[in-house]
C-alpha cells in the first residue's frame, strides 16, 4: 500500500482502552514514547488489533491512524 504520510512510527500496542463507541490503542514507539490514537469500534474489529501486536502509527496533521 502506498500513502503519501511520511510521520510513520513502528510499535507494539501496549494498551487497548474500549468505550461505548470508541477505542483508545496505545502504540510504544521506543524511547520512552507513546503515541494515543482513538479509532471505531468497527475499525479495532476489522484490524484484529490487540495487546501485543506490532503496528505502524501514521501520523497526518491532527490525525493517528493505525496500520497493521
Amino acid at each position: 500500500m502506498k500513502l503519501s504520510v511520511r510521520n510513520q512510527f513502528k510499535g507494539k500496542i501496549v494498551d487497548i482502552s474500549e468505550g461505548d463507541v470508541v477505542v483508545k490503542v496505545t502504540v510504544d514507539i521506543g524511547g520512552g514514547n507513546k503515541i494515543v490514537s482513538v479509532i471505531t469500534k468497527d475499525a479495532e474489529n476489522d484490524l484484529g488489533l490487540k495487546v501485543g501486536d506490532s503496528v505502524t502509527a501514521l501520523v497526518k496533521s491532527t490525525s493517528v491512524m493505525i496500520e497493521k
